[in-house]
């Protein structure tokens, strides 16, 4: 029996980002950790930010996949404050799920794996916002030392999974 972890995922995603997360549910096939989605694997019954909770609630552990969803090549960050800035360089956005996931699997104190897209910041993606180390998002294009590293850290979290899970 596969130990269910929530999977906070937009389900609109490129061929490449389809490539990402085939890898990282290839590592929790490995673990025999089962990945559930809202929209992927469970539809809402209720409103859908319940059914987060609903879902999570029955989980041992959460991982949040953070996919650029939205990119603005121009534009300003925090307009008419004093902290204005000009967007200078594309800036890369996550689904807003992502954060409204990682919140309620913070709350119920799931044991958390971050992956982020390289230019995707902000929420949960920052450093020192959470306990947690944020990892880059695994590609097709891993060395075979990388490769290690990705099984390395899932192997060190489905422990936390486990151990949540049959507390």
């Amino acid at each position: 029996m596969a130990i269910p972890v929530f999977v906070s995922c937009p389900t609109s995603l490129s061929d490449i980002q389809q490539k990402s997360k085939a890898l990282v549910f290839e590592e929790l096939e490995r673990f025999g950790l089962e990945g559930r989605t809202l929209g992927q694997t469970d539809y809402p019954t209720e409103f859908p930010l319940r059914e987060v909770l609903v879902i999570a609630r029955h989980c041992s552990g959460g991982l949040i996949l953070g996919f650029e969803q939205m990119r603005a090549d121009s534009g300003e960050e925090r307009p008419n404050t004093e902290r204005t800035r000009e967007i200078s360089a594309p800036l890369s956005l996550p689904t807003p799920w992502n954060h409204l996931e990682a919140g309620i699997m913070f709350s119920l104190g799931l044991p958390m794996l971050v992956f982020r897209e390289p230019r995707i910041s902000g929420g949960v993606f920052d450093y020192g916002v959470t306990d947690l180390f944020i990892h880059t998002m695994p590609t097709v294009a891993m060395t075979d030392g990388q490769r290690r590293n990705l099984q390395a850290v899932f192997l060190k979290w489905q422990a936390k999974v486990r151990d949540f899970y049959y507390r």
